[in-house]
């Protein structure tokens, strides 16, 4: 656990919650296996976000990603034509999808350097990552965060984006988890995948 001065509370963190998720994400037949359907999933999610924003969403990486014990796990992944490849699995503290496991909610950032708390993370230097747009997989029964989908680039948008990438990344949220839920009944699942919260 670690102390939330804001809000007063203590918040687990991703250690403290992990056993937890690894039995919903084996409940609902997910192991962190790179999926082939995943990744056409990112490379679409890429796309739309390309033809909503026009120029400004060329280029854009597009993940579903899975919070394992260990390692974020990119089950699907969408690495940009000419862009350097990222790698399927990355730290717990890198990037911007662990910030879910605080919030429930979607986080869009146009401009991951506008805020220190956000510039300082190592994605930053690492991959030249410059704006994020991402949404959680909560498992509706749990309320637990398992995972996340998000596109990430390395040229900030403009502001007036933000309203535009926030309902993309919900609605590719939305239809990720009728997937999930798709293929655990298929497999003979017996939960839900997520909510369509915020």
């Amino acid at each position: 656990m670690r102390y939330d001065t804001d809000s007063g509370l203590d918040i687990p963190t991703w250690h403290d919650t992990a056993q937890e998720r690894l039995r919903l994400l084996a409940e609902v037949g997910l192991d962190g296996t790179p999926d082939a359907e995943f990744d056409r999933f990112a490379a679409h999610v890429s796309g739309t976000f390309a033809a909503e924003l026009g120029s400004v969403g060329q280029g854009l990486y597009a993940m579903v990603n899975l919070f394992l014990p260990e390692a974020q796990t990119f089950v699907g992944l969408h690495n940009p034509p000419g862009a350097k490849p990222v790698a399927r699995t990355m730290a717990p503290d890198h990037g911007f999808c662990p910030e879910m496991l605080d919030r429930t909610k979607a986080l869009v950032l146009a401009d991951v350097c506008a805020k220190p708390q956000f510039a300082s993370n190592p994605v930053v230097d690492k991959l030249g990552v410059r704006t994020y747009a991402g949404a959680p997989l909560v498992h509706e029964q749990a309320g637990t965060v398992l995972g996340s989908v998000c596109v990430v680039g390395t040229s900030p948008l403009p502001k007036e984006t933000r309203q535009t990438c926030l309902a993309l990344i919900k609605r590719h949220r939305n239809a990720l988890v009728e997937l999930l839920g798709q293929r655990a009944s298929a497999s003979g699942g017996r939960h839900s995948t997520g909510s369509q919260g915020g």
